[in-house]
């Protein structure tokens, strides 16, 4: 499981711990950036648009101030076709609501798969395997 760069977007401190914990238990050595709303990963994304920082894999959050999950794959559609590379976007949510997760498939191009949290060990490596 080969990552460079994963941008991680969410509000929550705890889930930004507990993400550094996983890395850290899976041996995953990329470098990541937190950002805490999709308003400044969208700006992250364009600071890195066609670099090698380009991030290999996102993590999502759904409920987040400024930009929830759903404006910033609005805004990702708009960006994408201007990246270097695949990249891949799993939501990851608190949210069982069923409309979230029906909606997630709306976004089916961009959005590999929806995980709820908390995240286990199992499910990350799973969700790293399967982005790689």
């Amino acid at each position: 499981m080969k990552f460079n760069n994963i941008f991680v977007v969410d509000d929550d401190l705890v889930y930004h711990f507990v993400i550094k914990k996983l890395f850290n238990k899976c041996n995953i050595e990329a470098e990541a950036q937190f950002f805490f709303n999709g308003l400044e990963a969208i700006d992250g994304l364009k600071n890195v648009l066609k670099t090698e920082k380009e991030p290999d894999l996102i993590l999502l959050d759904i409920n987040m101030p400024v930009y929830d999950g759903w404006q910033f794959l609005d805004e990702f559609r708009k960006l994408k076709n201007n990246m270097s590379k695949d990249i891949t976007v799993y939501l990851v949510s608190s949210s069982n609501d069923s409309t979230d997760i029906d909606r997630s498939k709306q976004y089916k191009e961009e959005v590999k798969d929806y995980y709820f949290k908390p995240i286990t060990t199992k499910e990350f490596e799973e969700m790293l395997t399967s982005a790689s």
